[in-house]
């Protein structure tokens, strides 16, 4: 910035710039002196300015020697030339006179108080040097019985000091709106949903109240505030794709709580409930501990080097007997980069083939092939960031309030302040509540609406033609195509309002900036690929790309499913993307691994099955996915599991596919390992080990390559950063990736060979150059074709924000008290016809199995869709699944499956079992 434009304010006489991020006097002050310098007690951060406390109150001149005025620093702009004063006689006395009245209604018992040496409250007072004060003692809270009806939560308002952070951390951070502040004066108070008990209300546990608190009025069963502890660990979650900054305390090697860090990219101090409080799972009684071999169909337990040998030699027989192409690997976004990665060498490099896949098969691979095709990189375009600059979202077929709740919280957030909001969706979520457009579509119909939306953008003249000809190709035949849509016919097949259709799709081309979110409600169709392509003509055709606050953002259901495609995890397409098939690319990975690159297409995880069931297929390897559990037709899995001659599965916990293993390895959770995830955004982001491995577990990374060692290749023993250095030696786009580089906030790639990333992709042109316009007819699903006479209803599933996936490790937590069964929605006229109300047990059954489900009838789903969750092993929801897949990629359809549903005694809830495997079921995916 040149001396002309530079503007100056002073502190305590003392000039400095004026930042762009100095949007107030106390951020201004905190940046150059440091935290201490002016007092707080009502302010957070990430809270916007509120005033309450005035402890924050400094002197303001406009001059050097001019007259001062004292004004709350928290909510005053700071301007340029202003002298600013944070400490002087006339300031100490305000802010002590306005703590001893703060402690007139504030138990005066620090010794006995949990947060004690760790209360903001208390360290104002100290720092003031307020040890009592002189008023008389009202003590409004005193006696307030302490509330712990919360599984996660504890309330004590004799502590409280109504400084209003809870209240404005439910509002303005989660957006629950769950505490409020009522009465006045000493008879004000913190209430939760009109005086209801905590545990009662409709709070979600994210902690956010906790986490903000500046005494213990909240705080947590972990009390991960003030907890004495050994040291803290930052690290990243490894639940959803958001991919939020945890902060592990660690007492004695244990975790004993998990808090979030202020300052971070992807969370700003908050996370969900599974991300604070979901840990435990990490130290549970049914952690695998010892590995194990199944003998005469009963595992024994065995050394690590006894399961590497017994491995090692049906693996050579195996290979040496019918080739490499007998054996495959799924590896697991549950892992770090650094183990996918590994894990795809030990594959190709040291098995020989290219039949390697990742759970991205059955979630988002339709995400990456779409947007390669159209784009030419498979990844989200934006930064999650680019909310706060968007003035539209359309979200299709997600439900991100639940499976992404630091993001859904966002989106709400901005939509509550009156950003406009389309949601096509059958189910009617939280953010469809509030959507300006609910497009409540029939599951299978993504297609037939975004033509519709496509058409009515066109016929209008809506498109952005500068784009369209400078950036697009192929746009007078899609144009031609587009024209043609029967929207009538269409609206007919996806049962919906076609002028309301035509008024979100309006909205999203006039507005400034729209920004796209998708999740498993488009990619996991028949027609998924071309979902995906559609939604990419969409944001072209109204230029809206390549800049903030819009874009096409894939929500990426696990952790790492972004980085585990990105590691080559996937038959045609190794580490980087490089396609296999291709001789140039076959010759750099040659080079790289310093072994032949097999040539023949690998398998994917759908063919894999098959090829096990004819018996091409004779061993596989897995990691952390519980295929038979997560898998769509689960008779169908396990069929091909027990025809394998070798499963090895690598676990934290008997899964219901370690139960089918011939050899299971104990692996180790996140808290456990060092590496990198990378979340929805392309953000590298650091996992570091927080505590020792379980005595007896390995992490994933150091099995996988002392397996590697056992066959003879040439790794080097696991090191997690000499495996990030050579992945930025053969994945381009992590070329300037360092773990230093990552420090605390991350990259977000592609990143430069110098550490420069990228927040927005396609900012100038795409990687294919320009964008290739697509266009597709919409067709029934084969499923709905073939079933619907005999299963009318369409069943469609997701799920819960206290679980995740099979819920392998949020049922071992206090989760489990909170939801703990899989329930099945279904409309009034539905039930109706079909003799149901809320509470019966109902007969979910397909023509691939049946299973005994608890009914609550509501109008949230359309007429003629039944949903429910898929986490408890107990239900085994997959037996009902169909068999249906996206058209290129082999994704599972699991948002069309067709059913009935009968209505059955309680007393027969236990008899029905869709199969006999069922009733010894228990684990993840």
């Amino acid at each position: 910035m040149s001396s002309e434009k530079r503007k100056i304010a002073y502190i305590d006489g003392k000039p400095y710039e004026i930042g762009p991020n100095h949007t107030s006097i106390l951020k201004f002050v905190k940046s150059y002196v440091g935290e201490k310098k002016v007092p707080t007690l009502c302010d957070d951060p990430n809270l916007a300015p509120y005033g309450a406390c005035r402890v924050c109150s400094v002197e303001v001149a406009l001059e050097k020697d001019g007259p001062t005025r004292v004004v709350a620093s928290c909510h005053t702009p700071v301007a340029e030339n202003q002298h600013i004063f944070t400490s002087n006689e006339t300031l100490t006395s305000l802010r002590k006179n306005i703590v001893e009245l703060v402690l007139t209604d504030h138990p005066m018992e620090c010794d006995t108080c949990e947060v004690n040496n760790n209360c903001e409250l208390q360290t104002v007072a100290n720092d003031l040097g307020v040890a009592d004060h002189r008023y008389n003692s009202p003590k409004q809270h005193k006696g307030i019985p302490r509330d712990t009806s919360h599984d996660y939560m504890r309330m004590n308002l004799d502590n409280c000091i109504n400084c209003g952070r809870c209240v404005r951390a439910c509002d303005e951070i989660q957006g629950s709106f769950v505490l409020t502040m009522s009465g006045r004066g000493f008879e004000s108070r913190i209430t939760t949903d009109n005086d209801m008990m905590f545990g009662d209300s409709s709070c979600v546990s994210c902690g956010a109240c906790a986490h903000t608190c500046p005494t213990d009025a909240i705080s947590d069963v972990f009390q991960s505030k003030s907890a004495a502890v050994d040291k803290k660990v930052r690290t990243t979650c490894s639940y959803c794709g958001v991919g939020c900054n945890l902060e592990a305390s660690i007492k004695d090697d244990k975790v004993v709580a998990i808090d979030t860090p202020k300052q971070t990219e992807v969370n700003a101090g908050h996370t969900c409930i599974k991300g604070r409080y979901a840990f435990s799972f990490y130290e549970h009684p049914d952690r695998l501990k010892t590995p194990l071999i199944k003998r005469n169909g009963k595992f024994e337990e065995a050394t690590w080097d006894e399961a590497y040998d017994f491995i090692k030699k049906e693996m050579n027989r195996i290979t040496k007997e019918n080739g490499p192409d007998a054996f495959a690997g799924i590896s697991s976004a549950r892992c770090t980069n650094e183990e996918n990665y590994v894990f795809q060498k030990m594959i190709r490099a040291a098995v020989g083939t290219n039949s390697v896949d990742c759970c991205a098969r059955i979630c988002h691979s339709p995400t990456a092939w779409g947007m390669q095709q159209t784009f030419g990189t498979g990844a989200a375009t934006n930064s999650t960031e680019d909310i706060y600059h968007a003035d539209l979202f359309l979200v299709i077929g997600a439900n991100p309030t639940n499976a992404h709740p630091v993001t859904g919280a966002k989106i709400k957030q901005q939509v509550m302040k009156g950003k406009k909001l389309i949601v096509l969706d059958p189910v009617t979520t939280e953010l469809a509540k509030l959507a300006d457009y609910h497009i409540k579509l029939r599951p299978g119909t993504n297609v037939a609406v975004l033509n519709m939306m496509l058409h009515f953008i066109i016929k209008s003249k809506l498109y952005n033609a500068d784009f369209v000809r400078d950036r697009t190709e192929g746009f007078d035949n899609f144009l031609k195509e587009i024209e043609r849509q029967d929207v009538d016919q269409l609206a007919k097949v996806a049962g919906v309002d076609k002028q309301l259709v035509k008024e979100a799709a309006i909205a999203y081309a006039t507005a400034r900036n729209s920004m796209e979110f998708h999740g498993l409600g488009v990619t996991e169709h028949e027609q998924g690929s071309k979902t995906v392509m559609l939604i990419a003509d969409l944001a072209m055709i109204t230029g809206n790309i390549g800049r903030k606050g819009v874009g096409v953002n894939p929500l990426r259901g696990q952790n790492n499913v972004q980085g585990a495609a990105d590691m080559g995890c996937q038959p045609h397409q190794g580490a980087g993307y490089f396609e296999v098939a291709d001789e140039n690319n076959q010759k750099f990975y040659t080079e790289k691994y310093g072994v032949t690159h097999p040539t023949k297409p690998g398998l994917k995880i759908p063919q894999m099955f098959e090829a096990a069931i004819s018996k091409e297929l004779k061993g596989l390897w897995i990691i952390g996915e519980d295929i038979v559990q997560t898998d769509p037709n689960s008779a169908h899995v396990i069929e091909a599991m027990n025809s394998l001659e070798l499963l090895v599965v690598q676990e934290i916990f008997m899964s219901e596919t370690a139960k089918l293993a011939t050899v299971v390895l104990p692996g180790t959770t996140f808290l456990e390992k060092d590496g990198t995830f990378t979340n929805t955004e392309r953000r590298i982001q650091r996992v570091n080990r927080a505590v020792p491995p379980l005595p007896g577990t390995k992490p994933d990374g150091l099995i996988v390559t002392e397996m590697m060692q056992k066959l003879g290749f040439d790794q080097p023993s696991y090191d997690a950063d000499q495996v990030l250095a050579e992945i930025a030696d053969v994945v381009p786009f992590f070329k300037g990736v360092t773990r230093e580089r990552l420090g605390k906030l991350g990259l977000q790639w592609p990143v430069k060979e110098d550490g420069t990333d990228t927040q927005i992709l396609h900012t100038e042109t795409f990687k294919l150059g320009k964008g290739r316009l697509k266009n597709f007819d919409w067709k029934e699903s084969s499923e709905i074709e073939a079933n619907q006479k005999d299963y009318p209803l369409i069943l469609t599933t997701s799920r819960v924000l206290q679980h995740y996936n099979a819920a392998t490790m949020t049922r071992r937590t206090k989760n489990i008290n909170i939801v703990d069964e899989d329930v099945l929605l279904i409309h009034p006229k539905d039930a109706a016809h079909r003799d149901l109300n809320t509470g019966d047990i109902g007969r979910l059954y397909s023509g691939r199995g049946e299973v005994a489900l608890k009914v609550e009838v509501t109008d949230k789903v359309k007429e003629g869709i039944v949903f429910t969750t898929f986490h408890f092993p107990e239900h085994m929801v997959n037996m009902v699944t169909g068999h249906g897949k996206d058209e290129e990629t082999m994704c599972a359809e699991y948002k069309v499956s067709s059913v009935e549903v009968q209505k059955i005694s309680n007393q027969f809830k236990t008899e029905v079992k869709p199969k006999e495997h069922q009733a010894e079921v228990s684990s993840l995916k």
